[in-house]
């Protein structure tokens, strides 16, 4: 990375809730840095180590990451590790289709289908081809997922939810077999990925490594189906932002997102119910650590006031999905 050309300037890219993202310009170019929350980091969470290792995986992959420039892990720079990478243009889109799309059918599709496409194509990604055999630990790979979460949910929870309790208890009791190993982004969904500054149906960056690992990548889908909003007071879409744009007319609905992720992919989708649940609970521990941060007064930026409101909703969405699963535990 070059010296900078001039003295830096630096502000915070509004509607993270988690790790810290601020752009930095030198008066010449801009630059992006990432760096953990201010406090509350939980252990294996907010890892920048983690994020910097597969973006420079996949940077020579199709699948479009930004190009990092540095990394360090040293904490006496800014107080925490952290990393550099170029500063990418397009539109992250939260609550509204960006104006320089046209407001149409198409475009909503066209942004849905782009959506689906790269989730299947890093599905497809074999890890020992990009240098990530070595990245995680498929084998028990679910259980881990539901006792690890559950240690964040024992050190972030701010009241005690008996729903998450119970959702706990049957996640741990109903693991299905796995599906084959692959990339795990960890938090995929519309908001973490970028569109082309005018082309809807071209994502240019997929961004937000920071639980990325190798494990069951339908756990990504289960998470995208859980942010997915088909209606407007679904409790989980409304977690983290208020409110989400894919129940505007033309995104495809939860069923047809889930039909073309198997249109283009040869995974046995037969337990997905339970990757929906294990996204919610995931989702909902989130949602409470973020909720334990601003309790803290330890948070940057807006709307973090009410994300702890929506966690017992999404408990109780989730032991209703797992309800549709047959109950072999008892």
């Amino acid at each position: 990375m070059a010296e900078p050309a001039g003295p830096l300037r630096g502000e915070v890219i509004p509607g993270g809730l988690s790790n810290l993202t601020y752009v930095v310009s030198d008066g010449e170019q801009r630059f992006v840095v990432r760096r953990p929350p201010l406090a509350h980091v939980l252990p294996t969470a907010h890892d920048m180590g983690r994020e910097y290792t597969m973006m420079h995986a996949l940077a020579e992959t199709p699948i479009p990451v930004p190009r990092i420039l540095a990394y360090s892990a040293d904490d006496s720079v800014l107080g925490a590790p952290f990393y550099v990478m170029e500063y990418v243009d397009g539109h992250v889109v939260r609550d509204h289709v960006p104006a320089a799309f046209a407001d149409t059918l198409a475009t909503r599709r066209a942004m849905s289908a782009a959506l689906v496409d790269t989730l299947v194509a890093l599905h497809a990604l074999d890890p020992d081809v990009i240098g990530l055999g070595e990245f995680g630990h498929p084998a028990g790979f679910l259980s881990r997922q539901v006792r690890r979460w559950w240690q964040q949910w024992e050190a972030s929870k701010t009241r005690e939810l008996p729903a998450m309790d119970e959702l706990h208890r049957r996640l741990d009791a109903t693991v299905p077999p796995q599906s084959p190993p692959g990339i795990v982004h960890g938090d995929y969904r519309l908001d973490n990925v970028m569109y082309a500054p005018a082309d809807p149906s071209r994502i240019v960056a997929v961004l937000d490594w920071e639980m990325s690992t190798i494990g069951d990548p339908l756990c990504d889908l289960g998470l995208l189906l859980v942010y997915w909003a088909d209606a407007p007071g679904d409790a989980s879409a409304r977690a983290l932002h208020g409110n989400s744009v894919t129940v505007e007319d033309g995104f495809l609905k939860r069923g047809d997102l889930l039909a073309a992720y198997g249109a283009g992919s040869t995974r046995d989708l037969t337990a997905l119910d339970w990757y929906v649940a294990l996204g919610a609970y995931k989702l909902a521990i989130i949602a409470e650590g973020i909720t334990a941060r601003f309790l803290m007064g330890m948070t940057v930026g807006e709307g973090f006031d009410t994300v702890g409101g929506t966690v017992p909703a999404i408990v109780d969405g989730a032991l209703e999905t797992l309800s549709r699963r047959p109950r072999t535990e008892d």
